[in-house]
């Protein structure tokens, strides 16, 4: 009786039993032509209103290398197409155009069951710029004084919720372009500039030599997390992109390097073990080989590696690793555990 109603099956919907054995899935093609089409948000804030996340090209680069070692195997190609803000990237996502988007913002306007966000790759947030000679040490000082912000974006938003909030009474200062309200934070106009710290650090490398003389406060005026991106048609690609992203959390946990991942394959301790394909037979649950983390660190190093030179003390952009911490230290960053 089983085999009959299998036959009729067979018979009556050819098509479907037909696409769903030959549909090639997302690894499929990007092992069939040989690279990664990844894409990257520029961000160009007169451009967009509704983030101000700064250019971290660096690092979005960084991860579309990660993905792309991972999948590929050493010397993989990728093939970075860049987008002047995240509503054309999702589009170019949307159709095809590319596989991956390497950060997005996890908002609820984004979460419409089109796309997968994969684990928080960069905890960015709204903070607060000053000069350090305005004694300013914290929010709460700029009572009284003039706050700038790009007008109608969600940075105006956001301060004028949070300091409502705190109940300190500032002087808005919106501006219309960005150039200006930078030189009017230089000059002293404004006592403080607010935008996502990553937007902030990047325009502070544009005062160059009086970079080092304009901090950025401990103060989180809101949250604006960013993580990889897929479409939801493949489940699978969409597990291979989020367990990249542990790996590379997981190998600076496990004090795994760019320099020392070759000579960590000797190791006894169970993480590591799985984590570098020293067991056999982890790899398959992602149809990678069992070394594919090697070759992802070989390619870019751990996530504390990757931060540090995109976006840390080691790059321009001096960035404190606050939140982007492992758990252990402080921040946000816990990989899940292979088993």
């Amino acid at each position: 009786m089983h085999r009959i109603a299998s036959v009729f099956f067979l018979l009556l919907f050819p098509s479907v039993v037909l696409s769903s054995a030959t549909a090639a899935t997302t690894l499929d093609k990007i092992r069939s032509s040989g690279t990664l089409a990844c894409g990257i948000n520029i961000e160009e804030p007169e451009y967009t209103l509704e983030d101000a996340h700064g250019n971290h090209s660096a690092f979005d680069i960084d991860i579309c290398k990660a993905v792309a070692a991972a999948v590929l195997g050493p010397g993989a190609k990728f093939t970075i197409k860049s987008y002047r803000d995240e509503a054309d990237s999702l589009k170019a996502l949307s159709s095809g155009e590319i596989a991956l988007l390497a950060t997005g913002s996890p908002h609820l306007r984004n979460s419409n069951g089109s796309f997968i966000f994969g684990h928080n790759v960069f905890y960015d947030y709204q903070g607060i710029l000053v000069s350090q000679r305005s004694g300013i040490t914290s929010a709460r000082d700029l009572a009284g004084k003039k706050v700038c912000f790009l007008i109608e974006s969600e940075m105006e938003t956001q301060i004028n919720g949070y300091m409502a909030l705190q109940q300190i009474k500032f002087i808005p200062g919106p501006f219309s372009e960005e150039g200006e309200m930078e030189a009017a934070l230089i000059s002293g106009t404004c006592a403080a500039v607010t935008a996502d710290v990553s937007q902030l650090a990047y325009e502070r490398i544009a005062f160059k030599r009086t970079a080092n003389k304009f901090e950025i406060l401990p103060d989180i005026i809101a949250k604006d997390p960013l993580a990889p991106v897929v479409r939801n048609d493949d489940p699978q690609w969409a597990a291979i992109v989020d367990w990249t992203i542990q790996a590379l959390i997981q190998a600076e946990e496990s004090d795994i390097t760019q320099s020392n991942v070759r000579e960590m394959t000797k190791s006894n301790d169970v993480t590591v073990v799985r984590l570098l394909g020293i067991q056999r037979g982890w790899g398959q649950y992602l149809k990678l080989d069992d070394d594919w983390v090697v070759h992802v660190i070989e390619s870019v190093g751990n996530y504390g590696e990757i931060f540090d030179r995109d976006l840390g003390m080691g790059s321009p952009m001096k960035l404190d690793r606050g939140m982007n911490n492992q758990w252990n230290h402080g921040g946000e960053f816990y990989a899940n555990p292979i088993r």
